[in-house]
């Protein structure tokens, strides 16, 4: 198992000086991976008079800052970005990092927020249509090779991007998806890995059997696959102390799970405030 921070891009850390601190602080700590949210606005009313960064600015600082820490977004919602643009963002940040980059995908939310209020379509069904066709035309640009496509929301001709990606052939994509939703599980059994989202909520950690099933049902979907490496995902809020977080995650990965995401609960001010986050971080990640 592997062991992330987990930050959103508003609050303290919209700003890009603020997360290339603690991208450097977590990898002096020896945490693997820093993850950071893509959000517009984030549940409106709540976040109103917020700062929001950038996500793929703030990631730019945190790999300058670094030199072995993996670096992405939790999770970036494809259908709000135009997929060409979103290709050269994460081509560009793979190789200032050194192939350091996993790409997590989602269909946004929440929708009314992060899609209606710029007056973009929020039918999920939709939404959905344009994440699968988005993902496939950026695995096709970050292979560097020539691209024709007439899709149902996107038209490309005869576009090669460059250069490809630095990690070949691509670099590594995870699905979120909230369980027991079957769609986007299946979604991500396609690729790489699952960031599940579960009813106990951000910060809170699911039952192990939940977890259970949701993996069952990924391997079910990738009996085509068997031998390839396939990353899950399970987050929540680890204790310092290194037995008493051993004794809580363990059970996590006995049942599959091979990345442990450190969060701060949604419903607190902790989630965009940076000396919790810090105070974890130096810490140091849990040990098993």
């Amino acid at each position: 198992m592997r062991f992330s921070i987990n930050i959103p891009n508003f609050g303290d850390f919209a700003d890009a000086r603020t997360v290339a601190m603690a991208a450097a602080a977590a990898e002096e700590a020896g945490w693997d991976a820093l993850f950071i949210w893509d959000h517009m606005v984030h549940d409106k009313k709540e976040r109103q008079g917020q700062p929001f960064g950038d996500p793929w600015m703030l990631l730019t600082a945190a790999a300058l800052a670094t030199s072995r820490l993996r670096l992405g977004t939790l999770v970036t919602p494809v259908a709000r970005r135009r997929p060409e643009q979103l290709a050269r963002q994460v081509a560009t940040l793979d190789a200032l990092s050194g192939g350091r980059v996993i790409f997590s995908a989602g269909l946004g939310g929440p929708i009314a927020d992060e899609f209606g209020s710029f007056g973009e379509p929020t039918d999920p069904v939709l939404l959905a249509e344009r994440l699968d066709e988005g993902l496939d035309l950026l695995q096709r640009y970050w292979s560097g090779e020539r691209v024709d496509h007439i899709g149902k929301h996107y038209q490309v001709n005869d576009v090669a991007l460059l250069p490809a990606s630095t990690q070949r052939p691509r670099p590594p994509v995870w699905i979120a998806g909230f369980w027991p939703h079957r769609r986007p599980i299946r979604r991500a059994a396609r690729w790489d890995g699952v960031v599940p989202l579960f009813s106990a909520g951000h910060g809170n950690l699911p039952p192990v059997d939940e977890l259970r099933d949701l993996i069952d049902y990924v391997g079910d979907h990738r009996k085509d696959r068997q031998g390839s490496h396939f990353e899950v995902v399970v987050g929540g809020i680890s204790p310092g102390d290194p037995a008493r977080a051993r004794d809580l995650i363990a059970p996590y990965a006995d049942a599959g799970a091979t990345w442990w995401d450190e969060r701060q609960l949604m419903t607190t001010a902790a989630l965009h405030r940076l000396a919790p986050v810090m105070r974890r971080i130096n810490q140091g990640p849990p040990t098993l």
